[in-house]
């Protein structure tokens, strides 16, 4: 399952640099409307994902897992995972 790390930072800037400490690259910011979804995809590389605000639900091995501003999660690569957006959200995308 994704690991998720609560945090209190939804700076963007902060964000990226920690990130690029962390030797993350392709980091950039999206943004989801309300009532998007992704199907199950996979990605090639380790991923983050940092919510700056919103709500975002990463829907894994059946389980969802609900994300809120300042939360982090991290995926493994090629884990199949979906999405959901129950609210208007904005995140930091980042892969490693």
């Amino acid at each position: 399952m994704a690991k998720v790390v609560k945090t209190s930072i939804t700076d963007e800037k902060k964000i990226k640099e920690i990130l690029e400490k962390e030797g993350y690259f392709n980091i950039f910011k999206w943004c989801d409307s309300e009532g998007t979804k992704y199907p199950e995809h996979t990605h090639p590389h380790y991923e983050v994902r940092w919510i700056i605000s919103g709500h975002l639900q990463i829907i894994e091995d059946g389980k969802t897992v609900d994300l809120f501003p300042g939360d982090r999660v991290e995926s493994v690569a090629n884990t199949p995972h979906s999405a959901y957006v129950p609210k208007d959200v904005c995140y930091i995308c980042a892969s490693r």
